[in-house]
């Protein structure tokens, strides 16, 4: 029987301008002084990579390999999510999504855009130089602001809005077919790609296209009250990448999923440190395993009460590890 690889860690939360968080040796010896055996690496800090060498220099990526590999570490995928979200974005969230572009392109969504295209392509050609098989990225986002239905959408423009989606990631998709890596999109609110139906509307847009996967995360689902056990039995086969993440959804009569525009701590749906939240892990690491799933297990640490660097010791302790 297959068995799922980890613990991992995705380094994005962690990143500071304090030692030893704000270096990639630095984090390495860290994360392996914890426990971890891998680690995701985000591209869109330069001192975590450089996306332009590892697209173009195999020596480049051999010795980033072998930086991480010296700490004891594999590198289980890059990740572009700030870059993947900006390739789609509704001019709603302009203002807000663009503090992620370059200095240069702030205020220049055309431009924006064919740079985060760009970008998530070299991160294909990277991953291949790096012997990775998966991506952890984000769809972006055209229509979030139409999923609630009021106004009535006009007809036909949530299919329009899933072929301009295609449009955009179709030449990015072809990029990872043939580097032979996975791209795949964390399901997650305010994505396109926010459960399965949406997904589905997306690879049928894409025209079923090989290179569409799915990165797991239950904690997005308990905040929208989906079936995340069940998620597991239809798109198991899509299911290519693992975040580890924890969350909780506790409505009362004045809150419920739409949060009241609250902060984290005070909404009804919130992220956790893994095992003080409501995601039943080992039913989800049985169910992976059944299926065959043989990738990492990643913990992407997000929590409105613990501190990161305790949500990262703990893991090992009351999360993820007892199913490795």
């Amino acid at each position: 029987m297959k068995t799922i690889q980890g613990p991992a860690i995705f380094f994005a939360q962690f990143i500071d301008s304090k030692a030893p968080f704000n270096s990639l040796e630095g984090l390495c010896e860290w994360a392996a002084k914890l426990g971890y055996k891998g680690v995701q690496i985000p591209t869109n800090v330069d001192f975590m990579i450089d996306l332009d060498q590892a697209a173009q220099s195999q020596d480049y990526c051999d010795e980033l390999k072998g930086k991480v590999a010296s700490y004891g570490l594999e590198i289980t995928e890059l990740s572009t999510h700030i870059q993947g979200q900006l390739v789609a974005t509704h001019p709603a969230h302009d203002i807000m999504f663009d503090v992620f572009a370059p200095e240069h392109l702030k205020g220049n969504e055309p431009a924006r855009r064919e740079w985060a295209i760009d970008q998530v392509k070299k991160a294909a050609i990277a991953s291949r130089r790096l012997g990775l098989k998966a991506h952890a990225t984000f769809s972006g986002s055209l229509l979030w602001p139409m999923v609630h239905p009021w106004p009535q959408q006009p007809k036909g423009l949530i299919e329009e809005g899933f072929q301009e989606l295609a449009k955009r990631w179709i030449p990015i998709l072809d990029v990872f077919k043939d580097q032979g890596v996975a791209c795949c999109y964390e399901v997650h609110p305010v994505e396109d790609i926010h459960d399965g139906v949406t997904f589905e509307r997306f690879l049928e847009a894409t025209g079923g296209h090989e290179a569409v996967s799915i990165l797991y995360d239950p904690s997005h689902f308990v905040l929208q009250q989906l079936d995340y056990l069940s998620y597991i039995d239809h798109y198991h086969e899509f299911i290519k990448a693992f975040h580890v993440k924890d969350s909780e959804f506790n409505p009362t009569g004045k809150k419920g999923t739409f949060g009241g525009y609250g902060d984290w701590r005070d909404r009804a749906g919130r992220y956790r440190s893994p095992g003080d939240g409501q995601v039943d892990f080992k039913g989800i690491f049985t169910k992976l395993t059944e299926y065959g799933y043989d990738g990492w297990a990643v913990l992407e640490w997000e929590c409105c009460i613990k501190s990161p660097e305790q949500g990262a010791r703990e893991e090992l302790i009351i999360g993820i590890d007892p199913y490795l």
